[in-house]
């Protein structure tokens, strides 16, 4: 890829229901850490990588979402509100009219990673190969990564290319909810509620989802205490530079 993809789609139409009591008067995507929001601070990503448009689906409490990014200048904000959660393939899937059939950015919202010595949506973009792949995934080690203690995703051949974690298996990568993805991968996607799981899988099959391990930094917030323990790491991460 020449230039990076100038579009986004930012998934904020779920329930968090993990994340309760919270999340019943308050969107995961606006939980904050260190004064800035889940979703501002994935918003800053994108428009640090070039991108100048982000669609932002709305679901649960959309009116404080809307609200509160009614005045974000970069990237330009769109919100398509789903009248029946769609879960994440179908609310990509509902606004694909949005991207130009070009590759864009699929990132959720409550995404929080720190870059490590190589910025991770950069290394996405220069990694991202339109003629062998439909998606590329931002993946982590699954032991290292912060509040998390699932069993992983996926294993990924030497060129990246991506296949499941075997059943009853513990896989080495993780994936982050932040990847690339073309139009095409949705070619006969049903209408409706889906998850992007099947569309991946629907890749694998034809050896065209790849992924890039992040070397950064990743949190799974998924849950209060996790939330706790995120706040902890970054608040003693920047300290220094908050007294400086």
């Amino acid at each position: 890829m020449t230039a990076p993809p100038r579009k986004a789609m930012v998934l904020a139409a779920g329930l968090g229901t993990r994340m309760r009591p919270i999340t019943e008067t308050l969107p995961k995507s606006l939980i904050e850490v260190e004064g800035r929001t889940l979703i501002d601070r994935m918003l800053d990503r994108l428009a640090e990588t070039g991108v100048e448009e982000a669609v932002v689906n709305l679901f649960h409490l959309s009116d404080l979402i809307r609200r509160h990014l009614a005045n974000r200048q970069a990237p330009r904000i769109v919100f398509v509100k789903e009248a029946e959660r769609l879960e994440t393939g179908g609310g990509v899937k509902n606004a694909l009219d949005h991207f130009d059939d070009q590759p864009f950015f699929v990132a959720n919202s409550d995404s929080l990673l720190l870059n490590g010595p190589h910025p991770a949506l950069p290394r996405l973009v220069s990694c991202w190969d339109e003629k062998a792949m439909d998606g590329l995934l931002l993946l982590h080690s699954t032991v290292e990564a912060f509040g998390y203690d699932g069993r992983g995703d996926f294993c990924a051949e030497p060129d990246g290319r991506l296949t499941r974690r075997p059943e009853l298996e513990v896989a080495p990568w993780l994936f982050t909810g932040i990847q690339i993805l073309h139009p095409r991968l949705f070619k006969g996607a049903p209408d409706g509620p889906f998850s992007l799981n099947a569309l991946y899988d629907r890749a694998i099959d034809s050896e065209r989802l790849f992924g890039v391990v992040h070397d950064g930094e990743w949190f799974h917030v998924g849950t209060p205490d996790a939330l706790e323990e995120a706040k902890d790491y970054m608040s003693e991460r920047f300290a220094g530079q908050r007294r400086r």
